[in-house]
């Protein structure tokens, strides 16, 4: 079940987002005159399609993927019979440079505007849920290794102030050059560097809990019945006050104490309401009272007007295209493998969407891979979009139009660069996510 899950949400997500980014190619076209010949979302064998007037409109059986065959227009179909002729006028070849060039921006104009305006209700409607800045942290391996240890105060990142958790493990910190955190530690400050193969280390999967977390008060959640702290009588919306003569105040302080215990008596003192109480409970083989804790009282809300919304939706879409440059560019400084950075549908499922279905995260999910969409269609690369603007730009700078055997050529090279591409994440993906 998990894995339907898994595959649904990234299947109804790319589905949405390449649908979109072909219907910006096939709007662009229609309204310079050109025959758009077939439109799909996913690729053949078709499932369901059917015609109005010129163009046939499709759902194919394998998703991940769609396309517009626009008459004309040497594409991944690589059907050059047309080229044999002399060219129509409702054709995509017959037609001036610059109007070739605004079809083929179309797709990645419209997905850049489709992340923007999915960010923008989100914040609308759901508003920015955070745990603010100032709490201590838990250092895991790799923050040890760099010089934090749990208990530290990061009062600044680069030498900036900073209002949320969660820009300590962003992008102002891991895409970068020469970050550093600025730190507070029994009464002294100082700095601690961020080395830039540090994002390298996390990106596996297995070291992403290993850098840092809050240091978080909490209280009991959920009581899992039949478990020790049940047992007990504890109960939802107590609070841990000391285990023995230690102290507790923070969750990964209790951690410790019951992985130090595991399986011996322990007197637990817990505040209800204003009264302190005494229990006893055996605390479980695996290190555990067998409850959920309760962290919401760590975290702040905030709501935002539409116009509010509109400005902080607009910036949330360019810091992801920019740090999606800002990734290629540690990428080709060898400051990050490819093979840690790139992720392929299986990643993207697994990791990023998970097996729980929420539609606040499908939806900030599908906004981000909108951006992502666009920005690697954007690649120079030829059988991208960026392929044919980068031969349209230098046939409007020039004034000469490469050949159709040219284009043709370039069209094949780029499929060959793109297969393989696809086998390597494919493959890159299942070492990662089964091996």
């Amino acid at each position: 079940m998990d894995i339907l899950i898994m595959a649904g949400q990234l299947i109804l997500s790319l589905s949405i987002l390449v649908g979109l980014h072909e219907l910006g190619h096939l709007l662009t076209a229609k309204m310079f005159g050109m025959r758009v010949e077939k439109y799909y979302i996913g690729f053949p064998p078709k499932i369901i399609g059917r015609k109005w007037g010129e163009t046939e409109y499709a759902l194919g059986a394998i998703p991940l993927g769609g396309f517009v065959k626009i008459t004309g227009m040497v594409d991944e179909s690589l059907d050059t019979a047309m080229l044999k002729n002399k060219p129509e006028p409702y054709e995509f070849r017959a037609k001036p440079a610059w109007q070739r060039l605004i079809v083929m921006m179309g797709g990645i104009v419209v997905n850049i505007i489709t992340g923007i305006f999915i960010f923008i209700l989100l914040f609308y409607l759901y508003g920015e849920t955070y745990i603010p800045a100032g709490h201590r942290i838990v250092a895991g391996k790799y923050a040890q290794e760099i010089g934090l240890q749990t208990g530290d105060k990061i009062l600044k990142i680069n030498g900036e102030s900073y209002t949320r958790f969660n820009e300590l493990v962003g992008s102002a910190v891991f895409l970068s050059s020469n970050a550093y955190y600025t730190v507070e530690r029994n009464g002294k400050i100082f700095d601690v560097k961020i080395p830039a193969n540090l994002i390298e280390k996390l990106s596996d999967r297995k070291n992403r809990a290993t850098f840092i977390e809050p240091a978080l008060p909490f209280k009991i959640g959920k009581v899992i019945p039949k478990q020790p702290a049940a047992i007990a009588g504890i109960k939802k919306g107590d609070r841990i006050l000391a285990i023995d003569n230690n102290t507790i105040t923070y969750f990964y302080e209790l951690e410790k104490v019951l992985e130090n215990n595991k399986e011996k008596l322990v007197k637990i003192k817990i505040q209800r309401g204003n009264k302190e109480l005494l229990k006893e409970a055996v605390i479980s083989k695996e290190g555990k009272l067998g409850f959920y804790p309760d962290f919401s009282e760590n975290y702040q809300r905030q709501d935002f007007s539409l116009l509010t919304s509109i400005s902080k939706g607009s910036v949330e879409a360019f810091n992801v295209l920019y740090d999606n440059i800002r990734g290629f560019g540690k990428i080709f400084r060898g400051e990050l493998s490819a093979d840690k950075a790139l992720s392929g549908p299986i990643d993207i499922a697994a990791r990023v969407f998970g097996a729980e279905w929420d539609w606040f995260r499908f939806w900030r999910i599908t906004a981000v891979l909108s951006i992502i969409l666009a920005f690697m269609n954007f690649l120079p690369i030829p059988a991208l979009d960026g392929g044919h603007v980068m031969f349209l730009t230098y046939e409007i700078i020039s004034g000469r139009k490469p050949s159709d055997k040219f284009l043709e050529r370039a069209q094949m090279v780029g499929m060959v660069l793109l297969l393989s591409l696809m086998v390597f994440v494919i493959v890159n993906d299942i070492l990662k996510n089964i091996f």
